[in-house]
């Protein structure tokens, strides 16, 4: 099966873009369809599930996300997660956004996998990370990037809570990443 894009132009140019192209795509049945469709160009982000062993608890963030606010929420808990600068490899923005986020090291990180957030209407991935930290490798305040207007709590999960506590969460990579663990952990 095949597609085309034609006449893609940006409709929408601020912090995020968006932009609107033709597209040509077959179907199924061996036709085609030519359509209009828009897609929101966020560019790329990372996430990391932190384990920390010798609290046995997992590093969370808590912080204000505006877009939340249309539903009331305001503030979610999540783990932390940034959006790659131009030209930024995903393992070295991770590992700038724990700094910033946490203040903590991490000495070494697996990818887990990379995903879609909304492939209907995003062009965002994000590469989802793992790893082990030490109370050690914690040598910096953390609590967001001031030049951003960010302020972030951290939360510390124990491992045992983190089945009720997936029940609570509101945010998709972070309910991604507590799954992950959970099977990971119950084999």
């Amino acid at each position: 099966m095949e597609y085309s894009i034609k006449n893609e132009r940006t409709v929408f140019d601020d912090h995020y873009k968006m932009v609107k192209a033709e597209v040509i795509y077959d179907t199924f049945d061996g036709n085609k369809i030519n359509t209009e469709r828009l897609a929101f160009e966020r560019g790329d982000s990372v996430a990391i599930l932190i384990y920390e062993k010798e609290t046995k608890s997992i590093l969370a963030t808590n912080q204000f996300r505006y877009p939340t606010c249309k539903h009331t929420e305001g503030w979610l808990l999540e783990i932390p997660a940034g959006s790659l600068e131009e030209n930024e490899k995903p393992d070295d923005c991770i590992q700038r956004e724990v700094m910033e986020e946490l203040g903590y090291k991490l000495t070494s990180i697996n990818l887990i996998y990379t995903f879609y957030t909304s492939p209907g209407a995003s062009t965002e991935r994000i590469f989802l990370y793992y790893s082990e930290i030490s109370i050690k490798d914690k040598i910096e305040k953390g609590g967001g990037n001031s030049q951003e207007n960010e302020d972030i709590q951290l939360v510390k999960i124990p491992v045992s809570e983190i089945p009720s506590k997936i029940m609570e969460v509101k945010d998709a990579k972070t309910i991604l990443a507590l799954q992950w663990y959970v099977l990971k952990n119950c084999s």
